[in-house]
């Protein structure tokens, strides 16, 4: 089977990786791609969101199946896109369609599917400019922190959560006139919930669903989850609060009514989806939805998939996941994220990567690397993703420390207090 992975970060080199062993593949593309993708595939200098550029890509290399890493060409319409067109109607997609992809696409929409499905999430407002005052109203019913997210897609960085109410007015005021563009013409005001977050994935065709590894990330730039949002600065799987019973109440109460609702609203959904939550004195909150794996979640729970991923896609798409089973492998994986100073703020590019072909005892995942003149450069905030296998969470942390050590760029900095909380 000929395949094309549209992305460029380390979520599509996990999935390039893992896809690249299996027996049924012939041919695999990435459009991008990156300076790892390039080493197991073939990269493509395709926009992800370049529609018109990728059918052509498709009739003349025989792609079979299309996965869909990034948010973006779901949300725009990219299955929709080739459903419409019958010279495309044997063409496999991994990803939902664009009535799917509004989960993520957008948050007061998602409110709006937890509340009628009954799924448990916290109280919310949707604020638009002209019920500001009333937004601000609200926001005085709540006890601090404040919890402010752009309605739309802001690269995971339009989530505010603020201590001070004039501070959170204000920040509203903003997002509303814009901070972050498009995506803040609404803002959806949240009841903060006070517990520890976990990400759970489920691969889906719509009616019948597998579930995958659960992980944890780390969204901080600082330690001990201070500063600023980021895409993400590391991961770990399992997760130590993740026992039977949590998992349980998280697919009676949140897996299969979302599926359930997926199927009462009409959604043709074969793919992913991101179920970010929150523990709450033992009992699981949904945060939000994705749509397609999150990074770099993905760069841990792939690598434990023993399971054939590529006939896993196949299935999702072809809506065949009935009775189909996941072989996880039971050990332990973590992954530290290296990224450009500065992030996620205004960093440089172009810095000579070295080090990486000294690591031998992780998977070195490439998120933002391009090669120039025979280097391999940083061309992203967030450069490698370095991940490790262990005993437990902490032993496969320490490897993927040790292995970080032998690479550098200049100004590369990584968090190095990961699972700090989970001692």
């Amino acid at each position: 089977m000929n395949v094309l992975i549209l992305g460029s970060g380390g979520r599509e080199h996990a999935f390039a990786n893992q896809i690249a062993k299996s027996n049924i593949l012939k041919k695999l593309y990435v459009a991008p791609g990156n300076a790892g993708t390039e080493k197991i595939a073939e990269n493509v200098n395709i926009p992800v969101t370049d529609f018109i550029s990728i059918s052509e890509f498709v009739t003349k290399n025989n792609i079979e199946l299309i996965v869909v890493g990034p948010e973006d060409p779901l949300v725009a319409g990219i299955v929709d896109f080739f459903k419409s067109k019958s010279e495309f109607s044997g063409l496999l997609i991994a990803g939902p369609d664009k009535a799917g992809a509004i989960l993520e696409g957008s948050k007061d929409y998602a409110k709006e599917f937890m509340f009628k499905y009954n799924i448990p999430t916290a109280g919310y407002f949707c604020a638009v400019p002209e019920n500001y005052d009333n937004a601000v109203e609200y926001m005085t019913t709540l006890n601090p922190p404040y919890v402010l997210k752009a309605d739309g897609l802001a690269a995971g960085k339009g989530v505010l959560i603020i201590d001070n109410i004039e501070e959170a007015e204000s920040e509203l005021k903003n997002m509303l006139g814009g901070k972050f563009g498009n995506a803040g013409n609404k803002v959806v005001i949240e009841e903060y919930l006070d517990g520890i977050e976990c990400s759970v994935f489920a691969l889906t065709d719509g009616e019948s669903y597998v579930i995958l590894p659960e992980a944890k990330d780390y969204k901080r730039i600082g330690e001990n989850n201070t500063g600023l949002n980021t895409g993400g600065m590391g991961a770990v799987s399992p997760v130590p609060f993740y026992d039977n019973e949590f998992a349980q109440k998280v697919e009676e109460r949140i897996i299969k009514p979302t599926i359930a609702g997926i199927q009462k609203e009409n959604m043709d959904y074969r793919g992913f989806v991101f179920f970010g939550l929150m523990n709450v004195n033992g009992d699981p909150y949904v945060i939000e939805y994705n749509v397609r794996m999150g990074d770099p979640e993905t760069e841990v729970v792939l690598p434990r998939i023993k399971t054939d991923l590529l006939t896993l896609l196949i299935a999702a798409a072809k809506k065949e996941l009935k009775n189909k089973t996941v072989e996880i492998d039971q050990r332990s994986a973590a992954t530290i994220i290296l990224v450009s100073g500065g992030y996620p703020e205004a960093y440089e590019k172009n810095k000579i990567i070295s080090g990486i072909d000294e690591v031998k005892d992780s998977i070195v995942f490439h998120s933002g690397t391009t090669n120039k003149d025979g280097n391999i450069v940083s061309s992203g905030g967030r450069v490698l993703a370095v991940s490790s296998f262990g005993t437990n969470i902490f032993e496969a942390l320490q490897q993927s420390y040790n292995s970080a050590s032998k690479i550098n760029f200049d100004k590369m900095y990584y968090r190095k207090d990961l699972g700090f909380d989970l001692k």
